[in-house]
């Protein structure tokens, strides 16, 4: 079986790696020897074994009857978008982990490939080497999956890990992620929350089978999370994790991402560093966790390889049926119901009769070290009541949601 590789960057260097390092266990469990036959980059590599595969025009690629499956690594839209139709159109199956790609014309070119009997396939897209795809599209076909909650980026994960336990602020820990290579010198997809975003969009989509613009999902990121939001946690026993979440309640979906607090008791409140995690519940199975790293060269590289194998094993086979063009309708996020952390500059003596009044139950906190302000556990509400209450609070100065 020849394939072909578009771009050799971190994770197509990877791929090739991992089809030449563990060949033998992959025939095994392809029923046949996989063989990278081209190369796609813009680069040369003068002196590396690669370069005797490296190509510059697709066409050589696409116009090769030889070529039956094309992974595509190298992220983007464009030219990504393009390339993987033509493939598909001329037959060949496509492995993918581009996130950006699949988010946005995934339903497009799952239609496309479903036309001309081949596979549109993106295991890596989502959680790196964790094979959450797969489980929620072959393995958990017997559930109504109700939610699915996840640490889905590991670069803001390694970050909030490092402010809680250290106490380091966040500009502190953003240079060591980006020293460490966790983090891009322009950070704002992961700090902002859009890679995140853009994989529970995917994952909205798998389990509901319609397609989720992920440009109409609620997202803030971490770059407004202070030493001073970890103090409260700590007060509180929790911890503050950026959740990309997705559910089904009275037949309304909801999705959504944003830092949220953790108890000890939540199973996502342990993952810690660079590794990533996803919390399924179904209706018969109910919670599952899944967990591992969520990026990095090899593991990702292995769950592309997983898919070539897929393919190689089902040829011309519809393997992963994963969701129409028809669009999912998301609620609108003031209708969910959640407790907050509320933080407050002022006098809690002098205020706290009022914010009873207004907020119902609540529980004060004041943590070792923290001057002029204190923090108001609320009870549950709509964001939109909250919302509603709080523009009569000037004094707010930040506020988290709590994942129950």
């Amino acid at each position: 079986m020849k394939i072909a590789v578009l771009g050799y960057g971190t994770v197509g260097s990877g791929v090739v790696e991992v089809l030449e390092r563990n060949q033998e266990i992959i025939s095994q469990r392809a029923g046949d020897v996989i063989e990278v036959k081209y190369v796609l980059d813009l680069r040369d590599f003068p002196g590396q074994k690669i370069q005797e595969k490296i190509v510059h025009d697709y066409d050589v690629i696409l116009n090769d009857e030889e070529i039956e499956i094309v992974v595509e690594v190298m992220g983007g839209v464009e030219p990504a978008n393009t390339f993987v139709k033509k493939a598909l159109l001329a037959g060949k199956s496509v492995v993918s982990s581009n996130k950006a790609l699949v988010a946005k014309c995934g339903a497009d070119l799952l239609k496309t490939a479903r036309s001309n009997h081949v596979n549109f396939l993106f295991e890596a897209s989502v959680g790196g080497g964790i094979p959450i795809l797969r489980a929620l599209e072959s393995s958990l076909t017997g559930d109504e999956i109700e939610a699915v909650t996840g640490i889905l980026n590991g670069t803001t994960n390694y970050m909030m890990t490092k402010m809680f336990y250290e106490g380091a602020d966040y500009e502190e820990v953003l240079k060591e992620a980006q020293a460490n290579g966790y983090a891009e010198a322009d950070p704002t997809a992961d700090v902002e929350g859009y890679d995140a975003c853009r994989k529970i969009a995917i994952l909205t989509s798998i389990i509901s089978g319609k397609m989720v613009d992920f440009e109409e999902i609620y997202t803030e990121g971490i770059s407004k999370i202070t030493v001073e939001d970890m103090k409260y946690a700590q007060a509180l026993g929790m911890t503050i994790k950026l959740l990309a979440e997705c559910k089904k309640e009275d037949g309304k979906w909801y999705a959504s991402v944003a830092p949220c607090l953790l108890g000890q008791e939540h199973p996502l409140s342990s993952v810690h560093d660079v590794f990533n995690a996803v919390c399924v519940r179904g209706n018969m199975l109910g919670d599952a966790m899944f967990y591992g790293s969520g990026a990095g060269k090899l593991p990702t590289a292995s769950a592309v390889v997983a898919d070539i194998v897929a393919e190689v094993k089902n040829p011309h086979t519809d393997i992963m049926n994963f969701w129409t063009e028809e669009k999912l309708q998301l609620e609108d996020r003031l209708t969910s119901s959640k407790r907050f952390l509320v933080r407050m500059t002022g006098v809690q003596a002098e205020m706290a009769e009022k914010i009873r009044e207004d907020f119902g139950e609540v529980t004060f906190i004041n943590p070792e070290g923290i001057q002029g302000e204190f923090g108001v556990l609320t009870s549950v509400m709509t964001e939109g009541e909250y919302e509603e209450k709080a523009k009569v609070y000037p004094q707010i100065c930040h506020m988290i949601r709590v994942e129950e």
